[in-house]
């Protein structure tokens, strides 16, 4: 079957119907007592959430709320910053935070439950973790037998494009279970059926697919609203860029964190905005261009101080490779002042030893490219047989 590619600027958009609409358009959770894992995001087209159509649902029991980082309703703005449980006292029921000293549900949480359903907007990349907040409840749902409903949404970044290193044994995390490249192309259902199969889960999964999203689209031309799916994912475009410039969390370098295009904005105060973009320019990297820009982060690393580096402008989104681009925007500012870059130091995301840029690279071996001062085409290049494999293994995955 042909993958249809859909452009970014031309695109007319689609009418998606989402996994949601299609679950709660039947008549499947009557009877049974719900409990769901969803945030603010897990809106329908006419953009009400899924726990509002659940509780107007006609016999289903909405039972509990499960909320992953950044808390159910997506209020704590930093990240590796743990969410309390509550109650939702407009639903009456109790909310369960799965990003605190627990991030898998404990037998407490799903006692009573009939069925698990899981409405999460993912934005495709390894370090996101949605992901892993899902397989955790896959784990413990599959213990209980309690079943597990997916209602799958679009990859906003296509679901396509596979790139990066994969993740080697040694440096799980919680932004890294499992061993898959940075950029996946998956949906949040092809990607929980994939990990419930190829790395044993146990769960009982069924994925309620969408109807009338193509593998080749991005967000804006599946029709669907964009909500931003996290604090600092407020756009498209920085959903975009993320899978490569998401790897700045493990340096001392701003990802952009604190302002208002985290992930497109990077910089440092030691960096001089114009020279930095004109040689990044320089390097004629595929669908990017590199605009200098001077920014104050109001919080996280260099927190009101003026950073020069650059905005990263997609022009072409179907050339433009963001995990490529993301390290050679690192081996620059390496290679701008190797004085003053450093590597950030652990402890990060649950993780007390390893350096936080191993476990977000998946090994210590971009690190090590990156310090022999390989070029980042170099680099991308040693990914080939990673990216080659894992499209293999989730092809039996794909839905669409």
């Amino acid at each position: 079957m042909a993958l249809s590619t859909v452009p970014a600027t031309t695109a007319a958009s689609a009418i998606v119907r989402l996994g949601s609409e299609i679950l709660l358009g039947s008549s499947r959770l009557r009877g049974l007592r719900v409990g769901v894992l969803c945030n603010h995001a897990s809106v329908d087209r006419s953009f009400v959430n899924v726990l509002d159509r659940i509780v107007a649902a006609d016999g289903v029991t909405l039972a509990a709320i499960f909320g992953p980082q950044h808390g159910f309703r997506s209020d704590v703005q930093d990240n590796m910053i743990e969410t309390p449980h509550g109650d939702d006292s407009t639903r009456r029921v109790p909310v369960y935070s799965l990003y605190s000293e627990t991030r898998e549900p404990t037998d407490e949480m799903l006692r009573g439950l009939d069925v698990l359903v899981v409405d999460l907007q993912d934005i495709g990349a390894r370090i996101y973790t949605y992901i892993y907040t899902v397989a955790n409840c896959l784990k413990a749902c599959g213990r209980h037998r309690i079943p597990v409903v997916i209602c799958d949404r679009p990859n906003p970044i296509n679901g396509t494009d596979v790139e990066g290193e994969t993740l080697r044994h040694g440096f799980e995390s919680f932004v890294g279970l499992f061993p898959i490249p940075m950029r996946h192309g998956l949906t949040m259902g092809e990607i929980a059926m994939l990990f419930n199969d190829a790395f044993g889960l146990g769960a009982e999964l069924d994925v309620v697919r969408m109807e009338g999203w193509r593998r080749g689209m991005y967000a804006d031309a599946a029709g669907t609203p964009w909500v931003m799916p996290s604090p600092n994912m407020p756009t498209l475009d920085s959903a975009v860029a993320y899978p490569g410039t998401v790897l700045f969390e493990g340096t001392m370098l701003s990802e952009g964190r604190g302002t208002t295009r985290p992930f497109e904005l990077v910089g440092a105060p030691w960096i001089d905005a114009e020279r930095f973009a004109r040689e990044m320019n320089a390097l004629q990297l595929p669908g990017a261009i590199f605009r200098p820009a001077v920014f104050e982060p109001t919080f996280q690393k260099h927190a009101k101080k003026a950073c020069g580096g650059c905005q990263i402008h997609v022009t072409d989104r179907e050339a433009f490779r963001p995990v490529m681009t993301g390290v050679a925007l690192i081996a620059m500012f390496r290679r701008l002042d190797e004085t003053r870059f450093a590597w950030r130091q652990p402890p990060y995301e649950y993780e007390k030893e390893k350096l936080p840029f191993d476990i977000l690279a998946g090994s210590d071996t971009l690190r090590q490219q990156i310090e022999k001062g390989m070029t980042a085409t170099a680099i991308a290049e040693s990914w080939h047989d990673d990216e080659a494999a894992f499209r293999t293994l989730r092809e039996k995955y794909l839905l669409y």
